[in-house]
């Protein structure tokens, strides 16, 4: 071997590639940085497919194509799948070459995920053997499954199927509550001379119903974290602690109604009541464990708040500059028809935001004609400023969308960070 001379030919797949001696020990292809290293032929060989000692050239029966774009990664520092060619056969000279699937650009990483989530059953069909269990582990195992993914088994699409029920009709009877004809147990002690019968028994059965609803989120919930494997991971997750305050309010309302005795002091509570039984409007955002859209919207909202920061930024911006103006345009020059709408930036600020967002209620408008073009510049840049940040968080709304869809076809499995043979 002449490794040491001072070119080195790569023969890949028929196409040679000339590179200085010195150069091709520095590669970041593992393989070939190795090639300096071997002390026989037999060694040798094990890397390359054959070696000519008279020219000093390796021969290696790959794809040259891919590994032209692959010595573009060594030139340039970035790497990307080469067109035309399928993301596995590609993946495959990565790996024979020494790369890994992080040396990818971020856009080629997720096409190689979803390219292998579905396709790897064919490159993985057996999974690695699990250590036995315990039959009390593997209980809780099942159990967890059950409750906390709805699509494991038939059991559990039917407790996903009531929990789904149980939200719907609390939410029913929660906006149920707030009719005229529909009064709460505490309400009716204190209008007791002026009910009937008839809403004292609506009454009564909407009191019922939503004791068993939260009964039945109270075991839901109470189940899930004693099958829990990790507690402080449980407590700390945001559908958990959703849960939490969608039930919590509804003890602490029946503890305070049973610790005021008189009417006097449930009046005094009475506020902290209707708040407290408000909060019960959490039980709809329960729905995010069964839906994957509401889990995206919150994924988004999480990656998107620097973009959610900057759109407020504008909105508050934009609202500063054109509320002083149509204070100023329509009250602050004491016009003879100084519109009483406008006598404060504060004011102001309502209309500038109806504006802004196109919505235009009509309770207040500009009446002079320097106001209505001040408006129609205001709602204009509303359009601008709106759809800038907008752009941006719809496109990473889709993103996440097809992460979680993938990430529940394939059950957290990441396949890119296995090897292909």
């Amino acid at each position: 071997m002449k490794f040491g001379s001072r070119l080195c030919t790569l023969n890949v797949g028929g196409r040679r590639f000339s590179f200085p001696a010195e150069l091709v020990k520095r590669l970041p292809l593992s393989r070939l940085s190795r090639l300096h290293r071997c002390g026989s032929e037999s060694e040798l060989l094990e890397l390359c497919d054959d070696y000519d000692q008279d020219r000093n050239e390796f021969f290696f029966d790959r794809h040259s194509e891919a590994f032209s774009f692959i010595m573009q990664y060594v030139q340039h520092g970035k790497l990307r799948f080469m067109p035309y060619m399928c993301e596995l056969s590609f993946y495959n000279e990565m790996l024979y070459w020494g790369l890994e699937s992080s040396d990818l650009q971020p856009c080629c990483q997720r096409r190689l995920d979803d390219r292998m989530s579905d396709c790897y059953v064919h490159f993985f069909p057996e999974e690695e053997p699990r250590p036995p269990q315990e039959p009390q582990s593997r209980w809780l195992e099942r159990t967890r499954k059950t409750f906390e993914e709805p699509t494991s088994s038939l059991l559990a699409q039917i407790l996903a199927s009531v929990s789904v029920l149980f939200v719907i009709i609390s939410i029913v009877m929660l906006c149920a509550s707030t009719l005229p004809d529909w009064k709460s147990p505490e309400t009716l002690n204190q209008h007791r001379y002026h009910q009937s019968r008839t809403i004292a028994t609506q009454a009564r059965s909407h009191w019922i119903i939503e004791a068993v609803c939260i009964g039945w989120f109270t075991a839901e919930c109470l189940v899930r974290f004693l099958v829990s494997s990790d507690k402080c991971e449980f407590v700390r997750r945001p559908l958990n602690i959703i849960d939490l305050l969608a039930v919590l309010p509804y003890y602490v309302s029946v503890s305070v109604t049973m610790l005021t005795g008189g009417n006097s002091q449930l009046q005094r509570a009475g506020v902290l009541l209707r708040v407290l039984r408000m909060m019960r409007i959490f039980w709809v955002i329960k729905l995010a464990r069964h839906f994957l859209g509401l889990q995206t919207l919150g994924l988004t909202l999480r990656r998107c708040y620097r973009e959610m920061v900057m759109l407020l930024i504008f909105i508050c911006v934009a609202m500063a500059i054109f509320s002083a103006l149509a204070q100023l345009l329509e009250h602050g020059l004491d016009l003879e028809t100084g519109n009483q709408d406008y006598a404060s930036i504060p004011a102001a600020c309502w209309w500038v935001i109806i504006s802004m967002t196109t919505v235009g209620y009509g309770d207040m408008y500009p009446v002079t004609v320097a106001g209505r073009v001040l408006g129609g510049l205001c709602v204009v840049s509303g359009i601008v400023l709106l759809a800038l940040p907008i752009t941006i968080i719809y496109h990473s709304f889709v993103q996440c969308y097809n992460e979680l869809k993938v990430r529940s076809a394939r059950c957290n499995y990441s396949p890119s960070a296995k090897v292909i043979d």
